[in-house]
């Protein structure tokens, strides 16, 4: 099983890109406190590397900012590259299908009914291209 589930918040805006065949991908980073704290120091994070696609990619795209935060349900995806320098890159990235608007917004802000429902999306396997 492959299922992660996450809560933070943004680090930055997303970036929307397309690919080749026209289709959306929206990359961000989602900063996540961890369960413990070092004595006398503030909470550490992780930062975590998230793709969504297709109309997910859109949404959140269109509704997340800098320092909204989420939460998100996904799988871990990794993948190889080869360098500049010829030496092989490793990725780790969290592609997600489904994602919860943790915060309120300004009402001009918020997706309607018909745009979003309960401001949940859901993708199935057949909705990913791998």
């Amino acid at each position: 099983m492959n299922k992660v589930i996450l809560t933070g918040r943004l680090t930055a805006n997303p970036e929307l890109r397309y690919t080749q065949n026209n289709v959306p991908a929206a990359r961000f980073t989602l900063a996540v406190n961890r369960d413990y704290k070092k004595e006398n120091q503030e909470r550490e994070a992780d930062f975590i590397n998230i793709i969504a696609w297709r109309k997910l990619a859109e949404t959140v795209n269109k509704y997340l900012k800098k320092g909204n935060r989420i939460g998100i349900v996904g799988k871990i995806q990794t993948g190889s590259y080869t360098k500049q320098d010829g030496s092989k890159g490793y990725t780790t990235d969290v592609v997600i299908s489904e994602i919860e608007f943790l915060e309120s917004k300004p009402k001009e802000e918020v997706p309607t009914v018909d745009e979003e429902e309960n401001n949940e999306i859901q993708l199935t396997d057949d909705d990913l291209p791998f």
